[in-house]
């Protein structure tokens, strides 16, 4: 390799450590104010590195906070292993904020890839977990006990099966079900109909995705996605309500191939390497408001748009205060991107998710793409 080249490789690689860490970070001690506070709101915005025990944390780490003249802050967990730091052992920073531990990730896989097979207690303590804690991790984060959760995956099976056309019987014995008439009675509870209208009907199925933001809720019916916000957000049961009346629908956990694939792209949206995503949308809404998710679609990836442009862009200049009103009725965050519109002054305007994960997505797509420029 010629020196030329080699030179160009490591400039490459420096522009690429230089632009994956130059998110701006907050005040240092704004910062220490979170660090002591168990501020949640700053969680994927700084990790903190302790100099006197060489471990880097999160925001929200509960062990006990050194001395301000101690901590140096760094805008991503990649930044603070490359400065020598070990992650904690406590709130381990490694993982993506709200992602699963390997045991629950390893049941859940199990769980979707066998949606029939029921895990009782005894089946957990063979598998060397602790059944009290499984039951405390699902309510925590599935806000529904494991059995619930159990059930509910059955059903969507159930509901699946009779959608392709198989006899409502055959459905319920492959699902798990020992009784026709158990079956019947449970699925029409959670659902509002009978299994045998289940052509008529439509199920919204749920998962839970851990992003370095937080967790999100998607969700899905058989034709595609409906629901893409961030779990901590207050209006979410209202949204759950407000999908089921539009899509005319019941939310129930559970997963689908929209729903896989859409875990799949939203990763790798979050690693930089996807900047356009191509799954299945529902977009579901007066015309004005569908006119309004569509312009949002059209505003390149790393790019701002004002609200005032995005008026004249769907062809009402005047309508400003009505599409800001559109965008905040979004449903399908990041997807449909309403984080790109901004005030016309080039500051940040109202974001559901609030301006911090504003700020981080801007900033994400601004970087990546600034890098894959440069790398090409």
């Amino acid at each position: 390799m010629s020196k030329n080249r080699l030179a160009t490789d490591f400039s490459l690689i420096n522009l690429a450590l230089s632009i994956a860490f130059m998110q701006q970070l907050p005040a240092t001690d704004q910062m220490y104010n979170a660090l002591v506070n168990k501020d949640s709101t700053f969680e994927g915005i700084f990790f903190a590195g302790v100099k006197t025990t060489g471990i880097f944390c999160r925001p929200t780490c509960p062990a006990k906070k050194p001395k301000p003249e101690n901590v140096e802050y760094f805008s991503s967990a990649k930044e603070a292993l490359l400065y020598g730091y070990r992650p904690c052992k406590v709130c381990e920073p490694l993982l993506l904020n709200g992602e699963e531990p390997a045991e629950i990730k390893n049941l859940l896989n199990e769980l979707h890839q066998a949606p029939h097979v029921r895990i009782k207690a005894s089946d957990l303590r063979d598998k060397k977990l602790d059944p009290v804690k499984i039951a405390r991790w699902f309510k925590k984060n599935m806000s529904i006990t494991f059995n619930s959760y159990q059930k509910s995956l059955r059903l969507v099976h159930a509901y699946g099966k009779i959608r392709q056309g198989e006899k409502v019987t055959s459905a319920a014995y492959d699902s798990g079900y020992e009784s026709l008439s158990g079956f019947a009675g449970l699925f029409k509870k959670h659902t509002g109909f009978s299994p045998v209208k289940s052509i008529h009907h439509h199920i919204i199925s749920i998962i839970r995705i851990p992003t370095p933001l937080g967790p999100m809720c998607a969700g899905a019916t058989e034709d595609g996605i409906c629901l893409l916000e961030f779990a901590d957000r207050r209006m979410l049961e209202t949204q759950f309500k407000r999908i089921e009346r539009i899509f005319n629908a019941k939310v129930i956990p559970g997963t689908n191939t929209h729903l896989e694939k859409l875990t799949s792209q939203l990763n790798e949206y979050f690693n930089g390497t996807r900047k356009s995503f191509d799954v299945q949308l529902l977009l579901k809404g007066t015309s004005f408001q569908t006119k309004v998710w569509e312009a949002l679609q059209t505003i390149p990836y790393g790019s701002t748009a004002s609200y005032q442009f995005q008026a004249k862009h769907i062809g009402n200049a005047n309508a400003v205060r009505a599409v800001a009103r559109a965008n905040g009725d979004n449903r399908i965050a990041i997807i449909v991107p309403c984080h790109r519109v901004i005030g016309s002054n080039g500051m940040l305007t109202g974001y559901g998710g609030g301006l911090w994960r504003k700020q981080y997505l801007l900033d994400l797509e601004k970087n990546s793409l600034q890098l894959s420029l440069q790398m090409h």
